[in-house]
């Protein structure tokens, strides 16, 4: 990945790094370290980075790409009438920004491949005030070439404990979900709404939290992505169900959307998804007690659902949830009956999903259902699924059909939080 910096000039002090292997939403959750600070509760030590802020370079000089012809239906009333193919796909794609050391080709995803969406990974002390200047730099790059004029998704990870993203001055320390769960419902929700408020300061509209992943309480700490860091909100279904919805409440009091995690439930699973391939639930069926609980979610108006990348032996054992039309369609969109935006974890270095090229995660993601893929930890692969995407769907009317149906679900998900 270049270390060059995007175009807009980036000011963003930093943090010194705190290596975490990334599990759900694009590289910002810690991984298990040895036994010994498995005691602790803490991660495993790695090294310390420090990158100061340093003047931006030069964007690389190239011949901008003309505006692609609009494809599809150009009836007025359409909301995609007028866009292309090229625009389309990228409302479907969400481009990792490092807050300590953006690429350049965040930037150029946004300018050049028509990504519509950005999640900023790492860590960060520098603030709301740098936060926002970092985001407006970003946004700014949408126009009427880039994203059709439609302003961007921007995410992040706050969930808390060690997994928070953003701190510094305006940005409270967000405790761990398995503290927060020992809050009455009204309290926590107060509290996530000023954690909203917060987010809302710095531009972000977009959180990749709450978790709803129901984990056994005698067996968290063999849980490495969710139970061994506290990231569960409890032990038991009502306790998830009422915090995870009291969290999400208060944060989408705030303006900012929040996303529940990680479908159909990590709860059971006892490797990482980051670092292990061939992760496997075969525990959990399409009507257990973990995916009720999402379904709880639902209900209390969730618009966002990310897909967990393990695979389910009892539901489907051929594929990733991320990539399971079972899963995906007939569980998440059937049993469920969620017409809201799914979106994938980071799948742009997870080891579970390294069998398939970038461009065919991408592709089998959106065929499985899916409507948004995050690629955040490694951004230089962005360019690769957009592309695959576009050659897919000019080939592939079926597919392209799929392209169109979750660029009009991102879109109204985007609208509706925007009303």
């Amino acid at each position: 990945m270049t270390s060059r910096r995007p175009a807009p000039a980036v000011t963003l002090a930093l943090l010194t790094a705190v290596l975490l292997a990334a599990c759900s939403g694009a590289g910002t959750e810690p991984s298990p370290g040895p036994a010994s600070s498995a005691a602790q509760g803490s991660p495993s030590p790695s090294p310390s980075t420090v990158s100061p802020s340093a003047s931006p370079s030069a964007s690389p000089s190239s011949t901008p790409t003309p505006t692609p012809e609009p494809t599809g239906s150009q009836h007025p009333d359409d909301v995609l009438a007028g866009w292309s193919l090229e625009q389309k796909v990228g409302q479907l794609l969400m481009v990792g920004v490092s807050v300590s050391d953006p690429a350049a080709v965040s930037a150029e995803s946004v300018r050049d491949k028509h990504v519509g969406n950005v999640f900023l990974h790492g860590r960060s002390t520098a603030g709301v005030d740098a936060t926002r200047e970092l985001v407006d730099e970003y946004t700014s790059l949408v126009s009427r070439r880039s994203t059709h004029g439609t302003p961007l998704l921007v995410a992040t990870d706050q969930e808390g404990g060690l997994v928070q993203v953003l701190r510094g001055q305006g940005f409270s320390e967000i405790p761990k979900a398995t503290e927060q769960a020992t809050w009455k419902p009204a309290t926590l929700e107060k509290r996530a709404r000023g954690w909203g408020d917060e987010l809302a300061a710095a531009g972000v509209n977009l959180n990749l939290a709450p978790v709803m992943d129901l984990v056994d309480e005698d067996a968290a700490a063999d849980n490495p992505p969710i139970g061994y860091f506290g990231r569960n909100y409890g032990y038991t279904p009502r306790s998830v169900v009422r915090s995870a919805n009291a969290f999400g409440a208060g944060q989408r009091a705030a303006g900012v959307e929040p996303v529940i995690k990680h479908f159909p439930g990590l709860g059971r699973v006892t490797q990482n998804t980051d670092t292990d391939a061939r992760v496997t639930d075969d525990v959990t069926t399409r009507d257990d007690e973990s995916v009720r609980v999402f379904a709880r979610g639902i209900e209390a108006g969730a618009r966002y659902v990310m897909m967990s990348s393990a695979v389910y032996d009892r539901i489907d054992p051929d594929a990733p949830a991320v990539f399971s039309p079972v899963v995906v369609g007939d569980v998440l969109r059937g049993d469920l009956g969620f017409d809201g935006v799914v979106m994938t974890d980071d799948v742009s270095a997870a080891a579970q999903v390294q069998d398939r090229s970038p461009g065919e995660r991408a592709v089998d993601a959106v065929d499985a259902g899916v409507d948004l893929v995050l690629a955040s930890a490694d951004p230089s692969v962005a360019p690769a699924m957009a592309d695959a995407l576009v050659a897919k769907a000019r080939t592939d009317p079926a597919f392209a059909k799929k392209v169109d149906a979750s660029a009009r679900r991102v879109l109204a998900a985007k609208d509706a939080s925007a009303g």
